[in-house]
């Protein structure tokens, strides 16, 4: 069975992990496949939004496979923490846009997929956190560092200090989660807004991204500088020309990435 599995509809890729029976759960399998496909995605120019989520209804991915890990000598669960913290790091640094579609249980490792995610958007029936610390140990994987610059310093002390779960709704009033969704509703919700990106210029909105994302852990004079060369990358692009001339036309531009 595959442990990830991938699909690309037209610019959209879809990167879905695969272990239902283990509520998708990581074992150190999986997280070399999804390392692999990511690093592919990043060398695609095809692909222009990435959206990640979990098979079944149950979880999008309650963390590190715990059966797994009872079974690992000392220097295995090192190497696992690595490969984690790694991969996850990969998918935060994607150019692309990216979105967990979150259709049920996060915790763990899973939330801190989600959190290496640009756009969280949940299910009204998922419930997530960093639960790390009621197991004796801490988020490894990015969650002490992602989790505050999203929602605030204090606020991620007492989600990781607590391990407290969160629904849906309440994810969304600390600000974790972009929008919550119908579970009905959740596929055609999230994949919406990933066309309301497709619509636009791709290089744009890696550029955009890139701006954002660098210009954030910098001062502001640097920031600046950071925007206008994204910017200038822009300005010689066959696809800036076609939204000009569609604009003139009064038609919608057919971007092509270049």
């Amino acid at each position: 069975m595959e442990l990830i599995r991938y699909e690309q509809k037209g610019n959209l890729a879809y990167v879905t992990l695969n272990r239902p029976e283990a509520m998708n759960a990581f074992n150190y399998d999986m997280l070399v496949e999804l390392g692999q496909i990511t690093e592919a995605i990043r060398i695609n120019p095809d692909i222009r939004v990435v959206i990640f989520t979990g098979s079944g209804d149950r979880a999008f991915s309650v963390g590190a496979d715990l059966k797994e890990r009872k079974t690992l000598t000392e220097i295995q669960v090192k190497r696992n923490v690595f490969k984690i913290g790694e991969v996850f790091s990969s998918v935060a640094s994607l150019p692309q846009p990216t979105i967990a579609m979150m259709n049920g249980y996060a915790f763990g490792g899973g939330m801190e997929l989600a959190l290496a995610c640009d756009f969280r958007i949940a299910s009204e029936t998922a419930v997530m956190g960093l639960t790390e610390t009621s197991l004796a140990i801490i988020p490894g994987a990015g969650g002490t560092q992602r989790l505050p610059r999203l929602i605030g310093e204090t606020k991620a002390l007492e989600l990781i200090l607590t391990a407290r779960r969160l629904k849906a709704m309440e994810a969304l009033d600390y600000g974790m989660v972009t929008k919550v969704s119908e579970p009905e509703n959740l596929i055609s919700e999230t994949t919406e807004f990933a066309e309301s990106m497709l619509a636009n210029g791709p290089i744009a909105l890696q550029q955009a991204k890139f701006a954002i994302k660098q210009g954030m852990n910098a001062d502001l004079h640097t920031g600046l500088g950071i925007e206008r060369k994204a910017y200038e990358i822009t300005i010689p692009t066959n696809d800036r020309i076609e939204a000009l001339t569609a604009f003139s036309e009064k038609r919608k531009p057919q971007f092509k990435g270049n």
